[in-house]
């Protein structure tokens, strides 16, 4: 077997690896092993391309490796579950970042060649190049807002912006057409790759912190195809295979949350979306009344159930309260009581945010129930406790035609015969209207910190014993 059949057969296999891995992720009960195959899969494909390219030295390369094996050690180890979506903005942004340097690097090496560049290199170059451009940018952009750091989370609805960003954009595309088309313009290029990065700044800049999830989601199918094109750039079968797995599958996500949140993908790409969902207003809740209820009154009911569904939020994952919801749940089952947990597509902040959470804390993976295949339960459910989630329990979403939300899915919390809600206030959520599930005359507002509450409930139950 010659050394070209040898790269080529540790690149499938590694395809194969991935393949297997993003399966393996759709479940939490496969998750670490899809993490594992994926993981097995990569080193593959790194020692391969090693062997395969012309190093002129290793050094550098073994520095990196280890400088960054350190820092995602690191970065694993002291993370909070609940800075995630924070962590993988910066995955995102490293990523396209990388596949945008390579692409200059390889437009800087050929361009200085005798004889014109092909055109489906330069295209390649091209595409690697604003891709990964806006990806790096609009990622650091996503985080800051996360993180609330000197960036604003608010989402801004400006026209100046919008104006802008069409612009830029078209300023990139004309800017790539004549460097493919027209060797002799190659100072244009220093122009494309800035133009990129201030279109990836517009075009987060405008989408509100709530709604940041959302974007990452597309700045990494973004990633994934910054990196398939820097494959095609230097015929690299690896890159293109995990590029285009990464692209498709970061692509799938996003449209599985925006469904999830009843948005447009088109309101995303363009930037658009948390600046229209703001402009909404709050639904007034005069004339309403919500009825609180204390720690003790809502262990009562809990001990003297038989039937309990937990309903985790961001309100659950903010205040870390994972594992005081696993010890009341334990406290519960040892009486007796049926015990679930309901699990929204975008609990949490991402799509199995909730689910790694609820692991974190030992909770078995039996008990989670993903939203289908928990509705139907509710009708038959004594107690539905909903710790901090907000517009994914809200009946308006069901049955108010006018509602901003009206056609988003939701767990159908309010069907249970009794609803302790345990968060701070009665403030709305990412979506800026009312919950009518607070005024349901079944709903029993517990107000207070998620963790506090739920260990405050616990002892209360103990002390029935």
């Amino acid at each position: 077997m010659s050394q070209d059949q040898a790269i080529n057969l540790s690149y499938l296999l590694s395809a194969v690896f991935f393949i297997f891995g993003l399966k393996r992720l759709g479940s939490p009960a496969t998750a670490r092993s899809g993490n594992q195959l994926g993981s097995i899969g990569m080193l593959i494909a790194v020692v391969a391309t090693l062997v395969n390219q012309e190093v002129v030295e290793y050094q550098g390369i073994i520095a990196g490796i280890v400088l960054g094996g350190l820092v995602g050690i690191l970065l694993a180890k002291r993370i909070q579950m609940t800075a995630m979506p924070q962590l993988v903005a910066i995955f995102n942004g490293l990523g396209g970042g990388a596949s945008a340097l390579v692409a200059i690097a390889e437009y800087n090496r050929i361009r200085n060649l005798p004889g014109s560049i092909d055109p489906d290199v330069s295209i390649t170059i091209m595409l690697g190049t604003f891709i990964g451009a806006v990806t790096l940018s609009g990622s650091l952009i996503a985080f800051g807002k996360l993180q609330s750091f000197l960036v604003p989370s608010n989402a801004i609805n400006s026209i100046l912006i919008k104006a802008l960003n069409l612009l830029l954009f078209l300023s990139c595309i004309g800017a790539s057409t004549l460097l493919v088309l027209e060797t002799g313009t190659t100072y244009l290029f220093p122009a494309l790759i800035i133009c990129s990065l201030l279109l990836g700044i517009l075009l987060v800049i405008p989408i509100g912190g709530a709604d940041m999830p959302v974007v990452i989601a597309l700045l990494n199918s973004y990633s994934g195809l910054a990196a398939s094109a820097t494959g095609f750039v230097l015929g690299n079968n690896m890159l293109i295979i995990a590029g285009s797995l990464v692209g498709a599958s970061g692509l799938i996500l996003t449209n599985l949350m925006c469904k999830a949140m009843n948005r447009s993908i088109w309101n995303v790409i363009f930037g658009a979306f948390g600046a229209e969902t703001s402009s909404q207003g709050h639904a007034s809740s005069e004339g309403k009344h919500a009825q609180s209820t204390t720690s003790e009154e809502a262990a009562i009911v809990l001990a003297y159930a038989r039937s309990v569904i937990f309903v985790p939020g961001y309100g659950l994952a903010a205040a870390q309260a994972q594992r005081q919801t696993k010890e009341l749940a334990d406290l519960l089952q040892s009486k007796g009581v049926d015990v679930r947990y309901a699990i929204h597509p975008v609990a949490g902040r991402m799509p199995g945010h909730m689910n790694v959470l609820l692991a974190e804390a030992e909770v078995p993976y039996d008990q989670l129930y993903p939203m289908e295949d928990i509705n139907s339960e509710f009708d038959n459910t004594d107690v539905a406790v909903v710790v901090g989630a907000n517009d994914v329990t809200n009946p308006a979403a069901r049955d108010a035609t006018d509602s901003p939300i009206y056609g988003m899915p939701i767990l159908n919390v309010d069907k249970a015969r009794t609803i302790i809600f345990i968060k701070r206030s009665l403030s709305p959520g990412f979506a800026g209207i009312d919950n009518e599930l607070f005024y349901h005359p079944n709903t029993r507002m517990l107000f207070a910190d998620a963790r506090q509450a739920i260990a405050d409930v616990t002892g209360a139950i103990r002390e029935l014993e």
